[in-house]
């Protein structure tokens, strides 16, 4: 998918280039609460409740290695045309897309 790999790499630039460290810094901590619920209610609907797949990709850290949360937070927000993943910035903002990510490749919230 060439368009798709273009877009993921044109949204990778623009975070990087809107210094994306800080994203995730100052997102109140009752919000963080709602987006672990989203997270886990919302994305698990598709990636099932304990992230090892369904009609989404499996979000397990042995799959998610290798992945860099800017890219995933672009996913996130702008989602994967032809397939299930909707776009989640109606409702998410960058750093709160990007705080999604790093909650994801942070093991400890893993079995």
């Amino acid at each position: 998918m060439p368009d798709l790999r273009a877009r993921l790499v044109g949204g990778f630039i623009s975070l990087i280039a809107l210094g994306s460290g800080a994203f995730a810094e100052g997102i109140p901590e009752a919000r963080t609460a709602e987006l672990e619920h989203m997270l886990i209610q919302d994305c698990g609907s598709c990636h099932g409740l304990t992230m090892k797949g369904g009609l989404g990709s499996p979000l397990t850290p042995d799959a998610l290695d290798g992945a860099d949360a800017d890219t995933l937070a672009y996913i996130i927000l702008e989602g994967v045309p032809g397939t299930a993943m909707p776009s989640w910035r109606p409702l998410l903002s960058e750093s709160e897309a990007l705080w999604i990510a790093q909650y994801l490749l942070k093991s400890e919230h893993q079995e």
